[in-house]
């Protein structure tokens, strides 16, 4: 049994878990941004290809006290490396601290290189190069006050980046938390979805996948693979039972707008290359204008969010409006909108029924649940 981490985006902790249990993990706790498991390397495997709330699983190969930094140099030095990939292969450290008394994470950065190279020089007499964009492997340590443990990163490339995302518009919303929020939401394959302001499209691609039952990672290649431990075999079984799972794209109900022509290209293009425009309905429109798809649904939205005063005072005058327009055209609607702008509330006239504090990369937002009850709003 190895112990693992799996990080996330924060306020996604219970998703994820849930998401590691469905893998066959063991022994979870949940702390702020993560969860610690233990697991055999099948469930390691399974949770890399079929979490779509996990952002990386690290595998945890060393742990201990330090003082000093020599002692995280002596830890590092410790570990068997050369048992679990070779010399030739690149490799890239990544340092993350919290309430450390040490000065420099850069100086520990590059300790840490060191004892890995010094450790290939004494046992092989060779030494792995770094490639600090696209290694082969990838180390990350956490320090803490007075602890540092080291893991090697099972998943490589961010678990959300999910080999699919090819046009980009303005801010785009990282994968694992537009899939967060569809789970909030209660949404349900079957059940109509609108995205009436879906720029690139990352809240349709997420919702159709999930629709035809494709394992998030089914696309992209993971870091152990690039492990002598990897086994071709068990990885081979899990991702064929994945392929047999998906199903087609039936009516799905989903549909997405955007007001800019050039976002419901970039959309069009994105679900295009993931093999999933048959899953959605997109047209070009104004989220103050538009019809609702059918009688109930569920409206799931990440509106601007302004960083400068004339787009702040741009959307004090914005926000009245959708609020109008939901009670207009979007009664018996769930509508679900991630904001960052915490006087989206008050400014739009509704009282929201649910706020979940969520991270979007570094930005605090809020999701903000409003249900527009049929037949109570005047027009």
């Amino acid at each position: 049994m190895e112990k693992f981490f799996a990080s996330c985006p924060r306020g996604l902790e219970a998703l994820l878990a849930e998401d590691l249990v469905a893998a066959g993990v063991k022994d979870l706790k949940q702390i702020p941004g993560g969860v610690h498991f233990a697991g055999e390397w099948a469930a390691c495997y399974a949770a890399n290809l079929h979490s779509r709330i996990a952002t990386r699983i690290l595998w945890r190969v060393a742990h201990g006290r330090y003082a000093k930094e020599d002692d995280i140099y002596q830890l590092a030095l410790a570990t068997p490396w050369p048992q679990w990939f070779d010399a030739e292969q690149t490799i890239r450290v990544d340092v993350t601290a919290v309430k450390s008394p040490l000065r420099s994470l850069e100086f520990i950065t590059l300790r840490i290189k060191d004892a890995i190279c010094d450790r290939f020089r004494a046992d092989v007499n060779k030494r792995p190069s770094v490639d600090t964009r696209e290694p082969d492997v990838r180390m990350h340590a956490f320090i803490t006050a007075e602890e540092c443990t080291l893991y090697v990163d099972t998943s490589g490339a961010p678990l959300y980046q999910r080999g699919l995302r090819q046009k980009t518009v303005e801010a785009p919303l990282k994968e694992n938390v537009a899939a967060g929020i569809l789970r909030l939401s209660g949404w349900q394959p079957g059940t109509p979805l609108l995205d009436p302001m879906c720029g690139s499209g990352t809240f349709l691609v997420e919702a159709a996948q999930m629709a035809q039952g494709i394992a998030p990672g089914a696309g992209r290649g993971f870091g152990f693979q690039q492990l002598k431990n990897f086994e071709l075999p068990l990885w081979k079984e899990l991702l064929d039972a994945a392929m047999d799972a998906e199903r087609p794209a039936a009516d799905a109900q989903i549909y997405g707008s955007d007001i800019s022509p050039v976002a419901v290209r970039a959309a069009l293009a994105n679900l295009d290359r993931a093999g999933l425009l048959p899953a959605v309905s997109l047209s070009t429109g104004d989220v103050l204008e538009i019809a609702a798809p059918a009688a109930q649904g569920i409206m799931i939205a990440n509106p601007p969010y302004g960083e400068r005063l004339s787009e702040l005072d741009e959307l004090a005058a914005f926000y009245p409006l959708l609020g109008s327009a939901l009670k207009r055209n979007f009664a018996g609607w769930n509508c679900y909108l991630l904001t960052a702008d915490l006087r989206l509330p008050k400014l739009m006239r509704l009282t929201p029924s649910k706020k979940t504090p969520l991270y979007n990369g570094a930005i605090e937002c809020r999701l903000f649940e409003f249900k527009m009850v049929a037949g109570s709003n005047r027009r």
